[in-house]
């Protein structure tokens, strides 16, 4: 996620350059058509861009504004899974009254979370992560850690080898994780080992963890509806192409026609980088500049628990990168 001041705005012209070059060809043709080959009957009038682009901003509008929701709620469900991972750890520090469970409920915390991450990270159909302008700002910019070592590699790092293979078997992992530690649970109940009133609240946060994993699950699972980022492709795409139509006479009135060019690419220019900006948004798991940070967010859950451990601080994140995932 992007948590520098702003994008530069030769990163945002580089960013948007192809839709930038289908625009120019848009505004040419029309016009080389009106004024070289005399083809006038094909300017309309200037109401009708008025009022297709009218129509084409709210939409735009609308679908910014959802895409926008849907991020915020991800950045609010990776925040109840950071402040519920503190709290099982703290949980499972103090609550048993053996500690001998305690590394291993706590590593298999870390094991879900990162099982939980690179699930989130997985490409679907109509993410747009791989598309070539994200792509490019992304091989240019900054690392998407899923991406770069083997889930079993991350794995290995907090599970023993019997349950690295039992993991690596099932076909939901983080659903396995989550069984594993309510198995544990149960175990230490009836040893003696948690009293009821800590075996239910441990449950409870077993419990709001997998409600978390839920809601994680659906922004994944379930894009922007599809309809409707069809028909604001139309309405951009359409006000677009009519636009030079409208503005080819005005500007000849003006004795100035070529200039119906620009001023039509910048035009259409601003409607198209809106509905780049709402499709890079739309999927806030997918591994792109404005992303939720999970991988960041999940490493420093890590060093926090790995203290409770015992184990040697980590070595200190660096925040003054400017793209961080």
């Amino acid at each position: 996620m992007h948590i520098g001041k702003s994008y530069k705005l030769i990163e945002f012209i580089g960013w948007t350059r192809r839709r930038a070059y289908v625009l120019v060809l848009l505004s040419f043709l029309p016009v080389a058509a009106y004024q070289l080959l005399g083809q006038h009957w094909i300017a309309l009038p200037w109401p009708v861009a008025a009022l297709l682009g009218t129509a084409a901003s709210f939409i735009v509008g609308f679908k910014n504004a959802q895409t926008y929701n849907r991020t915020l709620e991800a950045q609010q469900v990776w925040t109840s899974i950071v402040y519920l991972s503190r709290y099982w750890g703290l949980l499972c520090r103090d609550l048993p009254r053996e500690r001998h469970e305690f590394s291993g409920l706590v590593r298999r915390h870390l094991a879900w979370l990162t099982a939980l991450r690179y699930q989130a990270r997985k490409q679907r159909v109509w993410e747009t992560a791989q598309a070539r302008s994200n792509d490019e700002y992304q091989r240019k910019n900054f690392v998407v850690p899923e991406r770069e070592a083997p889930l079993h590699a991350e794995l290995r790092k907090h599970l023993l080898s019997d349950e690295l293979a039992q993991v690596e078997a099932a076909n939901g992992k983080t659903n396995w994780l989550m069984s594993a530690q309510s198995t544990v649970l149960r175990k230490l109940y009836d040893a003696q080992d948690l009293t009821v009133l800590h075996h239910n609240e441990m449950q409870k946060t077993l419990k709001d963890l997998l409600d978390q994993q839920a809601r994680v699950e659906r922004l994944k699972n379930f894009p922007y509806p599809r309809q409707y980022a069809v028909i604001n492709k139309i309405f951009v795409w359409s006000f677009a192409a009519v636009l030079p139509l409208c503005l080819v006479r005005e500007f000849e009135h003006l004795g100035i026609v070529w200039f119906a060019v620009p001023f039509s690419v910048l035009l259409s220019w601003l409607y198209a980088a809106l509905d780049q900006v709402g499709e890079s948004t739309e999927n806030p798991f997918e591994g792109s500049a404005n992303d939720v940070p999970i991988s960041q967010m999940c490493r420093i859950l890590e060093a926090e628990l790995r203290t409770l451990l015992g184990e040697p601080d980590q070595p200190s994140l660096d925040f003054d990168n400017p793209i961080v995932l």
